[in-house]
């Protein structure tokens, strides 16, 4: 579909279009079918009786891409886009808000067939029995009034093939919102919003994709990898890879004026842009306006064709741009891998098995029959590493992660506890594949009892119960928990559905030892003489968790520095020169002045505590 409008009027067809937009090829067949087809053929479905979609709720994090597909989907539909931002409609004066919305849909109905596009509509329509002000409860009463409004009387077909009749001329209405569950539940219904539509997180192919569409008008260095880029950005949403192509670009720019700027007293011809010259605060002011001056008329082609953005640059970017997605609450991938645990092979073998090959081999599993463990709870004294594990898990499945420290989601108020826990939920399926950690989940879902004073630990418990019961709707959604106290926790989370895998993490032994301090010292510089087996096998590392060893290697690290200090006759008041640090190494005296001063963490009776 394809025709014009003749109107004059500021609400034009979208220049954008679906081909533009990447990473969400699933969601675009969906959307043609909901809104192309309605929007070009709707004689189709009056003539078979069909009734036509009237709305689709659009939500997900902040930065997904919900304006610009909805602009998409007005292009490619070829109609009207009409965009209005929900708190523009919101009026100090009564009656005015409820008149916006009339006007604005009474201007849809005259451009029909168009789109309405509706943003942050939970901002208009929170629920009424909720509501603070009546104004609000008016507001939601205006626009359901308004949306059945659309819906034509007469919906038969006479097989007239004239179908160009105000009947026929339909609107679209689209809402965006990261916040679903605040909408009144009478915009839900069918007839109104008919379709809801979650835009995830991107997984790692959907921002594979979404690189390669934002860069694909950018001078980029050959060879570049985009599949490694999209490895390296868990938790990006478009609007996030957006913005670190643009700060890759700043970066390559810089770059390019800081190498030719430095190149004006070189003879040679051929320019070597791939350099990165390190300066210092005075020239960083200076070379910007050397350039400038070098430069006075515009680059020749043929030095513009030297010119390129590397894959440097965009790990340059890196560091300079955060995912949106962590900053509003959501998950992301954590950089923590099996390499960073120096044991707990056994552990390590259940959870692959448990979690990480279920997310990245689904068909395996499908394909002889059985479902993988919907949750895995570890246990053990603290300090062991069980959060660390839960993390690598993670980032070995490469999947999003949210971490849940257990009394972080209690709260004073009545009900407020079960919302947070929905929404932990919530955001998981939204963030799919993803792995949610409890952390301390003894202190979030203890033994219930009759006592008045545990109804509200009653409430919280029932919630995460009954949201763990519906993950099996819930596909790539993991829970793994930690506790050092498991007999607190209530017994039926504990049951085959929930947390149905429980893994033992103990205090490490002397090999486990000797693993886990050549991971700690991976980047410490050690004597050629130091023999970490012997720091392993002493009887003083006895008892010592994970937590302890890298408290210990810390503690000979800086008994180190602090030899070195004395040696070169530097005060701690002065700056540690260069020439002095390839002198520090080390050794067993340093590991055992850290004996002295490391003491193991995990009490003798919760050591040998039997669980």
């Amino acid at each position: 579909m394809s025709t014009v409008l003749q109107v004059d009027t500021k609400w034009v067809i979208p220049k954008n279009r679906l081909s533009d937009l990447g990473g969400i090829e699933q969601i675009v067949q969906e959307l043609n079918h909901l809104v192309c087809m309605p929007l070009g053929h709707p004689e189709i479905y009056r003539h078979l009786g069909v009734d036509l979609p009237r709305g689709i709720l659009l939500h997900g994090p902040p930065g997904c891409g919900k304006t610009m597909l909805a602009r998409a989907i007005a292009g490619e539909a070829g109609v009207p886009f009409i965009s209005i931002a929900a708190p523009v409609i919101v009026s100090g004066m009564s009656g005015e808000s409820e008149k916006k919305i009339r006007e604005v849909f009474e201007e849809a109905k005259s451009l029909a067939p168009c789109i309405l596009f509706i943003d942050e509509i939970d901002a208009i329509t929170p629920k009424r029995e909720t509501a603070q002000r009546e104004m609000e409860r008016r507001i939601v009463a205006q626009l359901l009034t308004s949306m059945d409004s659309l819906s034509p009387q007469d919906t038969s077909f006479d097989g007239s093939l004239d179908v160009q009749t105000d009947d026929y001329k339909h609107v679209m209405i689209i809402g965006a919102t990261n916040r679903p569950d605040s909408i009144d539940p009478a915009l839900r219904r069918a007839g109104r919003f008919d379709r809801e539509i979650c835009m995830a997180v991107p997984d790692e192919n959907a921002r594979m994709h979404i690189l390669q569409k934002l860069a694909k008008k950018m001078r980029l260095d050959g060879g570049f990898d985009f599949r490694d880029l999209a490895r390296k950005t868990p938790g990006y949403v478009g609007a996030d890879l957006n913005s670190l192509t643009a700060e890759a670009g700043m970066i390559a720019i810089d770059r390019i004026i800081n190498s030719l700027s430095y190149k004006l007293h070189d003879q040679s011809d051929q320019m070597d842009i791939t350099m990165n010259t390190p300066l210092d605060d005075t020239e960083k002011t200076l070379y910007m306006s050397r350039f400038l001056i070098s430069h006075p008329e515009p680059m020749k082609q043929e030095e513009l064709d030297l010119l390129s953005i590397t894959f440097a640059d965009f790990l340059e970017a890196l560091k300079k741009v955060q995912p949106s997605s962590k900053r509003e609450g959501f998950a992301t991938v954590p950089d923590v891998s099996w390499d960073d645990i120096g044991s707990l092979a056994n552990v390590r073998d259940e959870l692959r098995m448990a979690v990480v090959e279920p997310i990245r081999h689904p068909e395996y599993f499908a394909k002889v029959g059985i479902t993988s463990s919907m949750g895995v709870l570890l246990y053990g004294p603290p300090g062991c590493g069980k959060t660390l594990l839960a993390k690598a898990v993670a980032n070995e499945s490469h999947c999003n992660f949210i971490s849940i420290k257990g009394p972080e989601l209690l709260n004073k108020y009545v009900g407020e506890s079960e919302r947070a826990v929905r929404t932990v939920f919530a955001r998981a399926q939204a963030s799919s594949p993803c792995v949610i950690f409890f952390d301390e989940l003894d202190a979030l879902c203890p033994s219930r009892s009759n006592d008045a004073e545990s109804q509200s630990a009653s409430r919280l418990v029932n919630t995460l119960l009954t949201e763990m019961d519906g993950m099996q709707g819930r596909k790539q959604v993991f829970v793994i928990a930690a506790t050092n106290r498991p007999d607190m926790i209530d017994p039926a989370m504990m049951r085959p559905g929930r947390l149905d895998k429980t893994l033992y993490v103990d205090l490490p032994n002397a090999s486990e030892r000797y693993e886990i301090l050549k991971t700690l010292t991976r980047k410490t510089p050690l004597s050629p003489l130091l023999d970490l087996q012997t720091v392993s096998n002493d009887a003083r590392c006895e008892g010592l968790s994970g937590a302890d060893l890298a408290s210990l290697v810390r503690e000979a690290a800086v008994s180190a520095l602090r030899d070195t200090f004395y040696t070169h006759g530097m005060p701690s008041s002065k700056p540690f020169v260069s020439s002095a640090s390839s002198d520090i190494l080390v050794n067993l005296d340093h590991f055992c002045t850290a004996f002295s001063k490391v003491t193991p963490s995990v009490h003798k009776k919760v050591r040998f505590y039997v669980y």
